[in-house]
């Protein structure tokens, strides 16, 4: 029997829904950018690392410990 590991499931989804909300809030921003190409692609590769990073703390969170 596995125990699921909340603090991970919490950890991970709320990284996830802040790596959605940076990528959203900085795509309002594009207008004054001088480079928004650039800034889209760093921005991209920033949220998708962040929310790959939550997604895996998730699943490993859901997976959780064994118990004894």
């Amino acid at each position: 029997m596995r125990k699921t590991n909340w603090r991970l499931v919490i950890t991970g989804l709320a990284l996830i829904i802040l790596a959605v909300v940076f990528f959203v809030g900085m795509a309002l921003m594009i207008g004054r950018s001088n480079d928004p190409a650039a800034m889209m692609q760093i921005v991209g590769q920033v949220s998708g690392c962040v929310g790959a990073i939550g997604l895996v703390m998730a699943i490993f969170g859901v997976i959780g410990r064994r118990t004894a």
